[in-house]
């Protein structure tokens, strides 16, 4: 690779609109990889702009850093992702978002039926709980939260 590949820190901030600070965080996290020079000054490949956007993305579309990490550890590190590698990426995210908003839609309908249905009574109540069956399901409303620990 030759060095006019390579941006600075600054460089990379000014391309991706992201502060010096949030790129050494993303560094942290190993979500980029810079090399070092002779002056140990991190150097970053012009891959690194587009994977920095794809945090960024990921990050408004409700992904975890965490989630963002093992997605990014699928593209390639030798080289610049392709379009087919982004392709991939994306339909593995849009699965997840699928996945979440089904769950917020359920999420929604259960609320909406829970507080819209003025039943009042325990024993027809949806979200009744005898003997605390959901406990085993751990802690908070477990009812309005199922199947959100899967998106």
């Amino acid at each position: 690779m030759r060095p006019s590949d390579l941006l600075g820190i600054g460089d990379l901030a000014r391309r991706t609109g992201l502060s010096v600070s949030a790129i050494r965080f993303y560094e942290e996290r190993g979500l980029v990889h810079p090399q070092r020079d002779g002056g140990n000054r991190r150097r970053f490949r012009r891959a690194d702009i587009r994977r920095l956007s794809f945090v960024l993305i990921a990050q408004r579309l409700g992904l975890t850093i965490e989630e963002i990490g093992a997605e990014l550890a699928k593209l390639p590190q030798d080289r610049a992702p392709t379009a087919r590698d982004w392709e991939r990426s994306s339909r593995r995210i849009a699965q997840v978002l699928d996945r979440r908003i089904a769950a917020l839609e359920k999420m929604r309908a259960d609320l909406t039926g829970c507080i819209g249905c003025g039943c009042l009574s325990l024993k027809k109540c949806a979200l009744y709980n005898p003997g605390d069956a959901w406990a085993a399901k751990g802690a908070g409303p477990r009812v309005l939260l199922e199947g959100e620990s899967e998106a």
